[in-house]
């Protein structure tokens, strides 16, 4: 370094500083430091903004260098492993033509316009090529480039899709070109430097995709894979995959006869009386928690005037997703795809007063929205489902209490479902919003108020809230630890205003109720999905749709059976009947795999002493019971997780009378 030689102060992450030339890369100072660090480092935080390692850093600034080790390389190793798919798709099948290849949830996908469809015998030399490519160990190179040539670049290698998302981007005059030996790829970035940190990856599937996501549009392959930092990641990875098709709730709803689809009626439900049940098992459950949290129940109309929603917002901003008819007087009806502007309605009809307040409005309420066929998938996205919502309408002063009351029962119910592990996100103001900034201050903060108050950690969503109002997102981790956001919790003033709702206060005087959204499951249908999986259909005793079945031994015993069955019935245990002329071990196995809690087995013995052998699903034997007895054993083993109903009164001083 000369005199005149300008200099730059770089500060590193152990809070030492060091002076270079100006410019230099943050490879650079990963050399100056070792050739280890510099071999292991995938990118670079400057200023705390990510960026390519060759990217020129020009003044003093802060650097932090990005390993493997570091969450920040996971999605740039994934982006970057997109387009070495890219680059083996374009050696196999050179007419292909890429589209976008974006980072997801714990893996990658490239959309591609071919020919024809890929096969899995395709997908399997795709990987192999990728493989081949990283073994060559060669460098990525970055090339910031003008506007005008890359539209010549992709022109010349007839990639059409390039062309048109550069066409989306008129604002941009330079843009990022990411060299793969012959392939060439554009982005953003940062990437990683050189394949040999791309070694962990799997691809995963095949599925069709829209381009810009569009039905009316042509249909184009979407290839996903997943990619990690290192091997032993990538394989509990793909061990979970596994485990998550073993528990796929499809493949269950059809073994243990809960339900199924047909072509008729896409993305709706035909309930089988098993699958029919366990559903009812929700609702009985939420009725008596909401009961004893002082909520009432009502219900609304399926189909309302399109004008209530245009008064609620929802033809202005979801309009794409309803569905919706037009009489013949020419009036314009929506199926519901929320339940809110009925509950507006119901606390409008009639005259309110602070001393009404709070109210509290359950609802399991149908509701209909249009997700495209291609977006459909099982139990976990329909378009005709069950929401359990409330709405609470309260006074600005009741509303931090409502909220941390809500939030409570919340984390209360998913523990009775076996969901401690939960994650909660707040969702804040949205670009496309109602209500003034003040307004979204206060609901913000009612929010953030509620959690602090419980000691509660939250992540951060900026921007991610509803049109009308912020909203808190609970976040259940299953059995093998997938994420899936149930439960929400949004507090509007925004709603109440476009209807003007009011209550009449102590001075008497008209004032703006709060109005707060809630749902605990969310979808029925959906959670429903979720605790199949979570269980392997092995439900909890209480919700299981036959919680014990009687087996006969020979048809001898047919009729001790029969009655055993009929008497538990009756003590409102979910029975079920096996007296077919198969051996009894042959039935064992069959009640077994069909998941059923209890199995009872009677024979000679058993009806001679009035007794019956009971065992459970998973085959530990638990003795033989008078009838009487099996009946208590099981009432309390199939109990319902909720406080018994209180049977005596007790006064201030608990002398119970």
């Amino acid at each position: 370094m000369t005199k005149n030689e300008p200099t730059i102060a770089i500060s590193l992450q152990d809070g030492s500083v060091r002076y270079y030339p100006a410019p230099i890369s943050a490879l650079a100072v990963a050399q100056s430091i070792g050739a280890g660090l510099a071999k292991a480092t995938v990118a670079a935080r400057v200023n705390n903004t990510l960026v390519d390692a060759s990217d020129k850093i020009h003044s003093d600034a802060q650097l932090q260098l990005i390993t493997a080790k570091d969450a920040d390389a996971l999605p740039i190793i994934r982006h970057s492993c997109a387009h070495l798919l890219g680059h083996a798709v374009k050696q196999l099948f050179p007419s292909a033509k890429m589209v976008i290849g974006p980072v997801i949830d714990d893996g990658f996908y490239y959309d591609i316009a071919y020919e024809r469809p890929f096969t899995t015998t395709d997908l399997e030399a795709i990987e192999a090529r990728m493989q081949q490519l990283i073994a060559q160990d060669y460098d990525v190179r970055k090339v910031m480039t003008p506007r005008a040539q890359v539209q010549d670049i992709f022109s010349a290698r007839g990639e059409e899709y390039k062309l048109k998302l550069i066409e989306d981007m008129p604002e941009v005059n330079a843009m990022g070109l990411y060299y793969h030996q012959e392939y060439i790829d554009m982005c953003r970035g940062p990437h990683v430097p050189n394949t040999r940190f791309l070694n962990h990856f799997k691809l995963t599937k095949i599925s069709g995709a829209y381009w810009r996501g569009d039905a009316n549009n042509e249909q184009l392959q979407r290839i996903y894979g997943t990619a990690w930092a290192d091997k032993k990641q990538l394989q509990e990875h793909l061990t979970c995959l596994q485990e998550a098709e073993k528990r796929d709730h499809r493949k269950l709803c059809k073994e243990l006869d809960l339900l199924h689809f047909q072509e008729e009626a896409p993305g709706s439900i035909f309930w089988h009386a098993r699958g029919w049940t366990l559903f009812q098992q929700l609702i009985n459950y939420m009725r008596k928690r909401q009961q004893a949290a002082g909520y009432i129940e009502v219900n609304t109309p399926d189909v309302m005037d399109r004008s209530l929603w245009e008064i609620s917002g929802h033809w202005q901003n979801y309009r794409q997703n309803m569905f919706t008819t037009t009489t013949e007087d020419e009036r314009v009806f929506a199926l519901k795809p929320m339940n809110c502007p009925g509950g507006v309605s119901l606390f409008k009809h009639g005259l309110k007063s602070y001393r009404d307040l709070p109210i509290r409005m359950a609802e399991f309420g149908k509701v209909h929205r249009y997700e495209p066929s291609g977006s459909l998938h099982g139990l976990m996205r329909v378009r005709h489902f069950t929401q359990d919502d409330a709405h609470i309408f309260c006074t600005p002063e009741q509303m931090n209490q409502e909220c941390k009351t809500i939030v409570e029962l919340v984390l209360d119910i998913y523990k009775d479902f076996g969901f401690t592990d939960i994650a909660i996100k707040l969702s804040t103001r949205p670009a496309n919003r109602m209500g003034s900034d003040a307004v979204w201050d206060l609901l913000e903060g009612a929010l953030i108020t509620s959690l602090d108050s419980m000691n509660l950690p939250y992540e951060l969503n900026p921007g991610e809230g509803a049109f009308y109002g912020p909203k808190l997102e609970f976040v259940l981790r299953d059995a093998i630890r997938r994420d899936w956001q149930c439960g929400t919790l949004q507090v509007d003033m925004n709603l109440p205003e476009r209807f003007d709702l009011t209550y009449v206060a102590e001075d008497g005087s008209r004032q703006r109720p709060v109005m707060l959204h809630r749902a605990l499951f969310g979808s029925l249908e959906r959670f429903t999905g979720i605790l199949l999986e979570h269980y392997t259909g092995k439900l909890p005793a209480w919700l299981a749709p036959v919680q014990a079945v009687v087996l006969s031994i020979t048809e001898q015993h047919a009729g001790y059976a029969h009655k055993i069955q009929l008497y538990l019935t009756q003590q409102d245990i979910r029975t079920g009947l096996d007296s077919r002329n198969e051996k009894i071990g042959y039935k064992i196995r069959e009640h077994s795999l069909q998941r059923i809690p209890y199995l009872i087995v009677v024979g000679g013995d058993e009806m001679a002493n009035g007794t019956a052998a009971l065992r459970t699903q998973s085959g530990e034997d638990l003795g033989k019971f008078p009838v009487e007895q099996l009946a208590g054993y099981l009432k309390n083993a199939t109990r319902m997780p909720i406080a018994e109903p209180i049977t005596q009164w007790c006064d201030a001083q608990e002398n119970c009378v």
